[in-house]
């Protein structure tokens, strides 16, 4: 029988402000904390974002635990886990003072694993941290560094896509779906593999071809059309897939993933618009990152100048629809009263804080910026009659500790594929101009 290598993980202060109940996720190992991190930690306690939240969590479950020994061995984090301590700040090796500073807290926390690793060789000390540059660093001094995977998608290649085109459809099958009631046994159509709950299909042979969903709550294949919403045509049937899913009021959640230009954004609002009679509010908001990592109280005016760059994109889309229509049109027009009544509202992500989403379409723009804990904050927000729509581009993450893997958008499409409220497609063709799609692919 191989005997388990005893581990002890060192945690960096950003791990437990990506997730404040990261000790409970270590098994049967050791989790050391650095005091380090709970000085950094002392900055996050007050605010209303998602960091503070996770700051004032994970002090209160370390209070939780407090006692004499969390600076001496350590205590018990509960049954099967391995015991929690915290270490005191000690001289900076000289293995390290010739190249990392005391003075910078990375390296104080650095100085904590490599002590860790020298004095009791007979476990594996780890660095946990969400930070690139800090795990280099730490490779670098001979320590074993990993980033915190526990909310990671396993495999990014296998996601789910939300489509797929089928050639060589029976014609028995296709002739079904062209007569009413327009609807086939899935069970008939796919004998091996049954499709997933809202799945979107191009189905194609020699003669026809024809789109159509597996209708969740039919528990059909059903033959959907091209339709328009609020003056927007789909130009391809992935759009077709994406309007469907948007103005079905049985899909409470709707995940739209693609490139710059295929169109998320735009759809969703239009969708949106469409079936405005449904719901008492549409509300569009999108996560607030600033580029460079800088706080946007770097940015000179006011709070509402300094979000103003970051809602543009959302009002751009918003003009995009209503300049289809003359400026006396009663669309047109439309548009412009739910605005002033606040029908209509676009803001950051962070004003919602706090509220009941009741009967409200909610677009979430940028949602590969989120992290895990915040797409699942929002949705266990939603209330009666509220449909919430999350859109992105995983290969653009503006995020300095998010990835592929960790994002709350891939996070969301792993974890709710198969469920009968959901439905997801992946936008592949850019509509935005010929120079925008080629752009996107090859630059």
């Amino acid at each position: 029988m191989v005997k388990k290598i005893s581990k002890v993980f060192v945690l960096d202060t950003n791990v437990i402000l990506h997730d404040s109940s990261c000790i409970n996720h270590f098994q049967e190992h050791d989790v050391v904390i650095p005091i380090t991190v709970l000085e950094e930690l002392d900055h996050f306690k007050t605010g209303n974002q998602t960091l503070n939240f996770h700051a004032r969590e994970f002090l209160r479950e370390l209070d939780d635990l407090s006692g004499d020994k969390l600076f001496d061995g350590g205590l018990k984090i509960g049954p099967r886990q391995g015991n929690i301590s915290i270490k005191l700040d000690r001289e900076i090796h000289p293995d390290l003072s010739k190249n990392f500073s005391s003075k910078i807290p990375d390296h104080q926390i650095l100085n904590i694993a490599y002590h860790l690793a020298k004095t009791t060789p007979s476990k594996q000390i780890i660095l946990v941290t969400k930070d690139v540059n800090l795990r280099m660093k730490a490779k670098a001094a001979g320590l074993l560094s990993q980033d915190y995977t526990t909310d990671h998608v396993k495999d990014i290649s296998t996601l789910y896509k939300g489509h797929r085109r089928i050639d060589e459809t029976p014609d028995e099958l296709m002739n079904q779906l062209y007569e009413a009631p327009y609807e086939v046994d899935p069970a008939e159509s796919f004998p091996t593999e049954l499709p997933a709950p809202n799945e979107y299909f191009i189905l194609r042979n020699d003669h026809r071809s024809a789109l159509a969903t597996n209708n969740a709550f039919k528990k059909r294949i059903v033959r959907i059309d091209k339709n328009p919403a609020y003056g927007i045509i789909p130009r391809n049937a992935e759009q077709t897939f994406v309007l469907d899913a948007l103005m079905n009021p049985d899909i409470k959640l709707v995940t739209i993933t693609g490139k710059a230009g295929t169109g998320k954004t735009l759809l969703a609002l239009a969708a949106a618009l469409e079936c405005r009679k449904n719901y008492a509010q549409i509300y569009m908001a999108r996560p607030v990152v600033p580029l460079s990592n800088k706080d946007i109280g770097f940015l000179p005016g006011d709070i509402q100048s300094k979000l103003d760059p970051y809602m543009q994109p959302l009002y751009d889309n918003l003009g995009v629809i209503r300049n289809q229509f003359p400026e006396n049109s009663p669309k047109h027009q439309k548009i412009k009263d739910m605005l002033d009544q606040q029908k209509l509202m676009i803001a950051p992500l962070s004003y919602i804080r706090g509220r009941s989403l009741v009967k409200i379409f909610f677009i979430v723009d940028e949602a590969q910026n989120l992290t895990p804990h915040e797409v699942k904050t929002i949705i266990t927000r939603a209330g009666d009659g509220t449909k919430l729509v999350f859109t992105g581009d995983i290969f653009q993450i503006d995020h300095p500790y998010l990835n592929l893997e960790s994002n709350g958008l891939s996070y969301l499409i792993d974890r709710m594929h198969g469920q009968n409220l959901y439905a997801h497609i992946n936008l592949e063709k850019g509509e935005r101009s010929e120079l925008a799609d080629i752009a996107s692919t090859l630059l």
